[in-house]
């Protein structure tokens, strides 16, 4: 069945958003009802409670998130949000709105970027198309150009940390703890076989050719502190 446009991700849907300013927060819950049909849409001032709240269930079927909260900044709340509910399609509103932010936001996990200022027919579209399983960038945005260029050192870092899945930050971490392939395998119960075929998916990943390298990139964004406080 072809999904309604008027209604992307369908009556039903339940959606989140996360952001602390009490007046756009409400505009864009009347934008969303809008461009979506969803009624049952929650809201949060801060990062922890919306991780509580996703933790403890229903799980929304779509995220807004702002990339500055008083209690998170920059990528890190995305990273622990996209983390937490991976299947969950994450777009981005912001106020930041600098190219290599966007794209730093998309690596690290975000199904779409929409500036604040957009319209309302901008809304409409990221909506669709995250909603048919694609990525949402603004117009003027392309991936390969500069994208390599990144916002800092550990935005750069987190947005390549973002790629990892559950298990790979586990091993990752272990790594970072000085543990070899055989004593990693052991804490996991996995296969030592298993743990070599991650450590090669996290260092293509991560754009590295070695551990050591890795534990770097690990370090500059602080990962361990970021693993400490995801659910």
């Amino acid at each position: 069945m072809i999904p309604d446009p008027s209604h992307p991700f369908g009556q039903q849907a339940r959606a989140m958003i996360i952001d602390d300013h009490p007046l756009f927060c409400d505009a864009l819950r009347l934008t969303l009802r809008a461009v979506t049909g969803i009624e049952d849409i929650s809201a949060y001032e801060r990062l922890d409670p919306a991780l509580a709240a996703v933790q403890a269930g229903p799980v929304p079927d779509v995220i807004v998130l702002d990339l500055n909260l008083p209690d998170v900044s920059g990528l890190d709340g995305l990273i622990r949000l996209h983390r937490s509910v991976p299947q969950v399609p994450l777009v981005v509103v912001s106020s930041m709105a600098d190219h290599r932010i966007i794209c730093a936001a998309i690596r690290a996990g975000a199904a779409g970027f929409v500036p604040k200022h957009s319209q309302r027919d901008t809304f409409r579209a990221a909506f669709q198309a995250v909603a048919a399983g694609q990525t949402y960038l603004p117009d003027d945005i392309d991936m390969n150009e500069g994208a390599d260029v990144p916002v800092t050192d550990r935005d750069d870092a987190l947005a390549r940390l973002g790629q990892l899945t559950r298990q790979q930050g586990a091993i990752l971490q272990l790594i970072c703890e000085g543990k070899l392939n055989k004593q990693i395998a052991y804490d996991l119960s996995i296969a030592e076989t298993t743990v070599k075929a991650h450590v090669t998916a996290i260092m293509r990943k991560l754009g590295v050719q070695s551990r050591t390298q890795a534990v770097l990139i690990a370090q500059e964004a602080s990962y361990s502190s970021l693993l400490q406080k995801a659910p």
